[in-house]
């Protein structure tokens, strides 16, 4: 059953990468939504798909990019679970 997330990032997330890698592994997943940088130094994420394809992607996440576990550190991973409400074709990072 589809669902979409909204996807809270808090830490030391921004200037590591982790809206490429966000982004390649949602389109891994085949997730359609967005990834952006925050002016409060956040990173947000909304995405849509299959439930069990989304927990697989919040574990991602979690463990964050390989090359920056040393630079990046994630305080907080807050998800907001819904119906789909967006209508989106792929994943793309906003700007």
């Amino acid at each position: 059953m589809k669902k979409e997330i909204v996807v809270t990032v808090t830490g030391r997330v921004q200037g590591v990468m982790f809206r490429d890698f966000a982004q390649r592994n949602a389109r891994g997943l085949r997730l359609v939504g967005t990834v952006q940088n925050m002016k409060d130094g956040s990173v947000r994420i909304v995405a849509v798909g299959e439930e069990s394809d989304l927990q697989t992607f919040l574990k991602k996440l979690e463990r964050r990019p390989l090359l920056s576990r040393i630079v990046s550190r994630i305080e907080n991973i807050e998800a907001v679970w819904s119906e789909p409400v967006h209508t989106f074709t792929k994943f793309d990072i906003l700007y």
